[in-house]
């Protein structure tokens, strides 16, 4: 091996260790901040398949489900979810019309919410259709509560990068541009109650 190449991969593996810390943190979460977990009704679901553990969450994933004047559960998404043939609901939360969560899949499993980025993943849905209606200020507010306790538990930075909406990764209309128009508020909220917890 030549002096450049063993140069180019010393260069790699330094560049590999300086990015674990980033990347361990990402997996495991410290609690830094002890954002308290907002109250989320239990359901009891089962599952057609096994399912696999998450070994990591780099990002949370919004969603809207339902028709515009219709609340819809967990429960319902499940039932939706197995007649399509799939292992059950595939988001991790369900923020119905009253500000309600209910646990979807269990949160430290792979979803099924997002192709290519549900090993990586939380996905909250919320209910209703928001390309027609609004979602409602007690939707919002427990949306910004629970993306405030994932990033917390997580160590993710409220960003673009991190706060998404399913229409930034696939094709798709999901959460609606009445939620999608939001997105950049509550990051910016969890920003300002990070900022206050210091």
């Amino acid at each position: 091996m030549g002096r450049r190449d063993f140069l180019k991969r010393t260069a790699m593996v330094l560049a590999a260790v300086m990015a674990f810390p980033l990347t361990a943190s990402a997996k495991g979460g410290t609690g830094r901040r002890r954002v308290k977990a907002p109250p989320v009704v239990k359901t009891e679901l089962a599952f057609s398949e096994k399912l696999i553990r998450r070994r990591m969450t780099s990002m949370i994933i919004i969603h809207h489900a339902g028709g515009p004047d219709r609340d819809v559960g967990a429960a319902d998404i499940h039932a939706w979810h197995l007649a399509n043939k799939w292992a059950g609901v595939g988001y991790h939360f369900i923020v119905r019309k009253d500000g309600t969560i209910e646990a979807g899949r269990p949160m430290d499993m792979v979803g099924a919410h997002c192709l290519g980025a549900n090993d990586v993943s939380v996905g909250i849905c919320a209910a209703g259709n928001f390309e027609t209606a609004k979602p409602s200020a007690a939707q919002l507010q427990s949306v910004a509560n629970l993306t405030a306790y994932l990033c917390d538990r997580y160590d993710l930075e409220p960003s673009r990068r991190t706060i998404v909406g399913h229409r930034d990764l696939c094709r798709t209309e999901c959460p609606g541009n009445n939620l999608y128009g939001r997105l950049p508020a509550i990051r910016q909220g969890v920003r300002r109650f990070f900022a206050d917890m210091r």
